[in-house]
Order: structure tokens, then sequence, then C-alpha cells
């Protein structure tokens, strides 16, 4: 039977000291995942396509960011190719098998069952994830809405972060090209009946630059980042067999965008709050809450043909915004089956302050904008063995959303004068998410499981009410946009024999009023929404497009002939379609943008000698488009990594990594006049890891 103990239980069992009495071996990350039912459950019991990644898989990946080691799962990608080593924090959104390509995610990312989605824009600070303590990674395709509801519409990434008492102290540091030098600290001590541990990380990069080679002129300059964060968790038996975690966070990262002027940065201060019940053996409980508070700012500017100069587009000088939430799951365990149910609220406010329209060596206009959106949901999910070879699992969820104190103000700067002075009326709904599945051994080689899901996405804040600039192209908020729903589907097949296994997958996705940015105006001249859009320019306004389908086909194959060497090779095939768009024809029949219909991986790990171990790793992605009108082509590209460590003993561990070997040119944008951006070159670093 699978753990019925609930996620954030199964985190104290594998986060807690002895001292509770439990026994850490008695949850094995390989044997259990929690993100797809929001308790902790058998893999092969899960009906919805899942990968989980150990942290030893992540830490040896030869990728130097967490959403770069990600990308060992075909279905996984950010808004762009770029990674948050060089990727404006508003692009970091998550697309799973290309259901969302856009900045805000159209997946929901946990870290430790807390979102890691930005409250304002949904994008995802990929930088505040401790890589160096994570115990493991779980990928969820196409499933999770009916546990977790808003934001999981595409599926569920969570991480988590390992059990402090495995050692009383790691540290990792790392050197290489770019002047890129991070160090990540983790330190436990024991304190009366529970432990406190201390995180740290600070990291640095000097950057390379974005614009292509041949592109490039006096203007473009490298894309700089730093960033810092300091976590604190204190966990104590408040009473027999209820645990308490309190969890403690502060974050700050400044980036360069790749132009003397273009900047960008983020402060957020995070604490949490959780209990556990770990008595029970036929009923357990979890409950959670939180709040965080956090700012963003960033510049964009316009540069000139022959990028010799530029001239500032906007400064959205303050982003503030702050997220409060709460949660609770409990789980049944009956003879042959179990329950669990829940219900969670999340609240977010938020606003973007603006200052745009540079004439005169100075902003002439300011511009605040924000509101306040509430969610509340409640879930259940029954899974039952309907014969010894046969399971089934059915849920619904119901949720409540509610939108408030919109609005939108535009003043003159230096007279005061009001141009616009927008309120919008309070919104809100109801959202029905059902999901069903079956999983059938028919032998002990064969698993076929079959999965469906309803689902639902409020659009953030960024997207009705923050306008943006890059460069010249513009692109309007809508504050009228409605709720994106999806449904999906797909079915699987696992074949197991000895050390070989084979996977397939075949997906179906029916997504109704997406958001997307909308093509409307070239430039140059005035337009209606717009405003004025310079020569070389587009004018887009975010609009809901009827209907989208993404379906796709997922092959993979695990071979394991060795305990020195395992291989792994993932194909993800995705068509993504404009079916209907009432407010944009011409986009009928057109390829999603920042989509690619092909994408491949291999990766394997090979110990030729006891104390050395090689970790290749090699992706192929197919062409994608950067426009919605298929008029801006990104190429192809084989991407080559290699990780190689050497452990001189259990303590200490030398590492060195590098990423696109071959220094392949990675298209990661176009403009309209035919200005590539382009990925990491190759990027090489070294590294130890020390553990006491």
């Amino acid at each position: 039977m699978p753990d019925p103990r609930p996620t954030f239980l199964r985190l104290l069992c594998l986060l807690w000291p002895a001292s509770l009495g439990l026994n850490a071996q008695t949850v094995s990350l390989p044997t259990v995942v929690v993100s797809a039912s929001r308790t902790a459950e058998a893999p092969d019991q899960v009906p919805f396509s899942i990968t989980a990644l150990s942290g030893d898989q992540l830490r040896s990946n030869p990728a130097s960011t967490a959403d770069g080691a990600l990308r060992s799962v075909p279905g996984f990608g950010l808004f762009r190719r770029s990674d948050s080593l060089s990727a404006n924090p508003t692009a970091q959104g998550v697309s799973l098998r290309g259901l969302g390509p856009s900045g805000a995610s159209r997946s929901l990312v946990l870290l430790d069952g807390v979102p890691l989605n930005d409250p304002f824009g949904g994008w995802v600070a990929w930088s505040k994830v401790p890589r160096e303590s994570l115990a493991a990674a779980e990928v969820v395709r196409g499933g999770g809405a009916t546990a977790w509801g808003n934001a999981a519409l595409g599926g569920i990434v969570q991480l988590l972060t390992e059990n402090p008492g495995a050692t009383r102290g790691r540290l990792a540091a790392t050197y290489g090209d770019f002047a890129t030098h991070s160090a990540e600290l983790a330190v436990s001590q024991s304190l009366g009946g529970g432990q406190v541990q201390l995180l740290a990380r600070d990291f640095a990069t000097d950057g390379f630059r974005l614009v292509a080679p041949d592109d490039r002129g006096p203007i473009d300059q490298t894309a700089a980042s730093e960033h810092r964060w300091l976590a604190g968790r204190w966990r104590q038996e408040v009473s027999e067999g209820i645990g308490l975690t309190l969890t403690a966070r502060t974050y700050a990262e400044d980036r360069n965008n790749g132009t003397p002027y273009q900047r960008n940065s983020s402060r957020e201060d995070f604490a949490s709050i959780a209990l556990a019940d770990v008595r029970g053996t036929t009923f357990s409980w979890d409950v959670v809450a939180y709040a965080q508070d956090q700012s963003f700012a960033s510049t964009f500017s316009s540069v000139n043909a022959t990028r010799t100069a530029e001239t500032p587009a906007s400064d959205q000088f303050a982003v503030p915004a702050e997220a409060f939430g709460a949660a609770w799951t409990g789980t049944w365990k009956h003879d042959l089956a179990r329950t669990s149910a829940g219900l969670d609220w999340r609240r977010v406010r938020g606003e973007t302050r603006e200052h745009f329209t540079f004439t005169a060596g100075n902003f002439a206009r300011e511009r605040v904008a924000g509101g306040t959106q509430e969610t509340a949901g409640l879930f259940a999910l029954h899974e039952r063995s309907l014969a010894p070879d046969l399971r089934a699992t059915i849920g619904g969820r119901v949720d409540f959303w509610r939108e408030t104190d919109g609005y939108r103000r535009e003043t003159e700067r230096a007279t005061g004068n009001v141009l616009r002075n927008d309120t919008y009326t309070k919104r809100d709904g109801a959202e029905f998410s059902p999901s069903a599945g079956l999983v059938w051994r028919p032998s002990a080689s064969w698993r076929l499981r079959a999965a469906a899901q309803h689902a639902f996405r409020r659009p953030t804040l960024n997207e009705l009410y923050r306008p943006f600039r890059v460069g010249n192209v513009i692109t309007e908020a809508n504050a009228a946009l409605d709720t994106e729903h999806a449904t999906s589907a797909e079915l699987g097949a696992e074949y197991t024999k000895g050390a070989l296994t084979l996977g397939a997958a075949v997906f179906w996705n029916d997504l109704r009023d997406a958001v997307g940015n909308v093509t409307l105006y070239r430039g140059p001249g005035s337009f209606p929404i717009v405003g004025f859009v310079p020569a070389g320019g587009l004018g887009r306004q975010r609009l809901n497009l009827d209907r989208t389908r993404v379906q796709g086909l997922e092959l993979s194959a695990r071979w394991t002939p060795t305990a020195t060497l395992s291989l792994t090779a993932d194909y993800l095939y995705n068509d993504a379609k404009v079916r209907a768009a009432s407010v944009a024809p011409a986009l009928v029949g057109k390829r999603l943008a920042q989509v690619p219909r092909h994408v491949a991986t291999f990766s394997a790990s090979w110990s030729p000698l006891k104390a050395l171990t090689l970790t290749p790793r090699a992706r192929f992605l197919g062409q994608q488009f950067e426009d919605d009108e298929n008029l801006l082509r990104l190429g192809a590209a084989l991407v080559v990594d290699l990780g190689v460590s050497y452990r001189f003993n259990e303590r200490l561990e030398l590492t060195l990594s590098a990423e696109n070997l071959t220094d392949e040119r990675i298209e990661t944008g176009r403009s309209a006049d035919g200005l590539f951006n382009t990925g990491s070159p190759r990027h090489v670093l070294g590294g130890l890891r020390l553990a006491w």
C-alpha cells in the first residue's frame, strides 16, 4: 500500500531528526512522490506522467542552475530557451509540454509545498532554490490541478529539501568562466529536542553578451548578475507526535540585461509555519501558513539600428507585491483505499509603479496600476483498488476566486495632471476541477495508465494591469482578460524488464481562452490601445485566444546494465497550434510561440573508477517561433554538456562542469528587425563539495 501520510508530514519524516522517533529510512525518496495528489504515494500508482529526480541527480547534472538541471525532462521548459543564468526574471515562467509559453507560468512551482511562482507575475525566481540542499524534484505533466487548484493548469513542479540531519554541514563552492563564482552553505545544529538549520548562498557572474555576435554593437555589454539569500529553519516536537516547522528566508538579486540602462532587481522576505500529526495510522493531517513580501524593479530601453546608443523606454522603479496563504490536508487510510481532502487559501496584492514617455532627457509620465486577487478552494481525492492489478483515482475540487481594487492611474510628472484614472469593477467566480485516472498492471513487466483532468488559471496581476516595452515592441495589459480553462487527457504505457524500462505516452490538451501577446499593429505610427509604435516596432496586447490545442507524444528509455552505468533517453513531439481566435483570425493554424515541435535529451552516469563519475548530457531543441504570427523563426540547436566529479572520500568531492561544450549557437530571441539574442556559450565551472 502507498504511504498514506500527507505532503508536509512526509517532508517532516524526511527532514525531522531522530528525536521524533521516526526512522529516516522509512520514507525513501525514489519510492514515493507527493506532488500529484498532495499526499505521499508510490510512483507506479500515479496515473499521470511524473518524473522524479533525486538530489544527487540534480547536483551531478552539468547545468549551473536548478532550472537548467530540470531541462533533462523534455516536457520541462521556460518561456524562452535561456535559463536563469541570463534570462530576465519575467521570462522564467515554466512551460510543461508546451502548455504555457509565456512569462507567466501555467504550471505551479512549489518549494516544500509553498508556491515559488511570483505573486505579481507568475514567473519563477529560480535563484531562490537551495540546489545543494535539495532531496528531490518532481515534475508532474498534465496533472495535479485537483489537489492544487489555480496555476496548476499545466502541471506541477515541486522541489523538496533534504534531511538536515544527513550531515552537520555542507559547503559547495564553484568558480569558472565569465568570473562566475558561488558558495552555498548548509549547517544543522541540535537544539533541545529539535533542530536548527541555517542555509545561505552567494552568487555572482560577469555574464556574457546576449546579442548574437553578428548583430552586436558598442552598446551591448555582458549580462552580469548577482544574488544572495539566507534561510533558517527550526523544527520541534510540540507534543507527542505533532511536529512544528518554522522557516524564514530573505533574498536579493540584481541583474544587468545586456545594455548599460537595462537592469532589474528583486527583493523578498518570506516566512512559513507548518504543523503535522505523525501519530495516526488510519488518519493523519498537516497544516501550513505562509507570508511573502517582495519588490521588483526593472528598466527598459530602445536601442538604435546601429546599436551605438539607447534611449530609456520605461523605468518600473517599484513593483511591490505581498502574498499570504494557508492550507490543511487530511488523509484517511482504508483497507484497499485512501482518501485525501483539504482546503487552501491564497491572497495576493501588488502593483506596478513606473515612469514612461522619455522626452528631453527625462520621463514625462508616471503610471501606477494593480489590484488584489484571492482564491479559496477545497478538494477531495479517492484512490481504490478495483482488483489486484487495477487501481482507480477520482477527485474533484471547487475554487472560489475574487479580484478587487483594480485600478490604473497615469499622470504628468511635471504638472500632476491626471491623464488616466481607471478603476475596475470587482470580479469573482467559481471553478470546478475534476480528475480521474486508472492504473492497470496486467503483468509484472507492464504498467498501463489513463488519466484526465479539467483545470483553470486566472490571469496574473501582471497580465491584467502591467503594460511593458522591450525594445520597440510595446505590449499592453488587459484588465478584462477571462479565465483560462484546460481539459487534458493522456494514455501511457511502461515496460520494465530487468535493467531496461521503456515508456510511451500520448497526450492531448484543449486550452480555452489562453492569454497570449497578440500582435495588432506594426510601426511606425500611433495606434489605438498601444499608442505610438516606432519604426520596426510592434504593438501588442494581451488577449484571450478562443482555443489552442497542444497534443503530442512522449517516449522514454532507461537502461542500467551495471551498477556503474546508467543511460537515459527521452523524446517529446509537441504539436501546439491555435485552433480558434476571434480577436485575430489570422492566427488560426499557427504554431504557438516558443514551443518547439521536437525535443530530445540523452544523459548518462558512468563511474569508470570508484571515485570518478562522468555525467554527459545532450539536448536537441527543434525549431520554434519567437512570435505569434510565426514570422520570426528560431533555429534548432544541439547542446552538449558534461559533468565530472571526483570523490576523495565521504567528505570531499571535486567537480567540473562544462555547459554547451561545443559552443553551439542557441537562438533565444529574435526581434522584428532581424536581431538575434543567443543563449549561453561554452561555460566551464570547477568546484568542490565539503561535508562534515
